[in-house]
């Protein structure tokens, strides 16, 4: 049997990139995901493409009321037994270049969104008997950044609210963990000259970027009962590059 059979799993940001590939290998893996984002079309197209077992809507994860229709969609498909906390923006700026506007942009998408989302998961979570939440950061949450300021912060903040978040709902079955990429080949990096990105190779261990892939796949691991007895643990998968 598939390890996620008659499982739901709520993705943010799940159109494209790692959040994309986390709902293949889900359903491919038996689960049912709801996938939430902005990018309606990509979203639209990606549910379409997994079959009867993907549900996509949109959804703006600043806003409260986007994630109770997430939450009723996935327990309209029965129940929710996971959340990814997928969704964010790296708009990188050094610390004076960096306005309030574009550090509050971040604060609200890849802070907020995540802490909306882990409220708004847990009444539904509690009615299936458990669950795990994953919430995803960066290197940038274990290590400083250059010319990043507002998207550290954030990354930072995640990881610290991954273990709060795990004490206070370890009485529930519920587990959360943070996950910390390092340079993963998806568009967002695209922001940064492609000669940027290559300079930054020359510092990674393996000297090379990941995959979309192979962070869904630790996501997953997460998510299934291999990882049971793990909650409020950060893991890195970054080619050595937080070392």
């Amino acid at each position: 049997m598939a390890r996620f059979t008659g499982k739901v799993i709520l993705i943010s940001g799940g159109a494209r990139g790692q959040g994309a590939e986390e709902a293949r290998l889900l359903v491919a893996e038996g689960a049912r995901v709801v996938l939430g984002d902005v990018l309606e079309a990509e979203g639209a197209a990606l549910a379409a493409s997994l079959g009867p077992n993907a549900v996509f809507l949109r959804q703006d994860v600043t806003q409260p009321a986007d994630w109770a229709r997430a939450v009723a969609a996935a327990e309209a498909l029965g129940g929710l037994h996971g959340l990814v906390n997928n969704a964010g923006i790296y708009q990188p700026k050094a610390l004076m270049e960096t306005t309030p506007e574009l550090f509050e942009r971040h604060m609200r998408v890849n802070q907020l969104g995540c802490f909306l989302g882990m409220q708004a998961v847990v009444p539904a979570m509690e009615r299936a008997g458990g669950g795990a939440i994953v919430n995803i950061s960066s290197t940038a949450g274990l290590r400083g950044s250059p010319h990043a300021i507002a998207y550290s912060a954030t990354k930072w903040a995640l990881r610290g609210m991954t273990k709060a978040a795990a004490i206070d709902l370890a009485p529930l079955n519920i587990r959360v963990n943070s996950v910390h990429p390092g340079p993963i080949d998806t568009d967002m990096l695209k922001v940064r000259p492609a000669e940027v990105n290559q300079r930054r190779l020359q510092a990674v261990p393996m000297r090379r970027q990941g995959t979309a892939t192979e962070v869904a796949k630790l996501v997953l691991f997460l998510l299934s009962e291999d990882s049971a007895y793990m909650t409020g643990s950060e893991l890195a998968i970054d080619g050595g590059a937080s070392l």
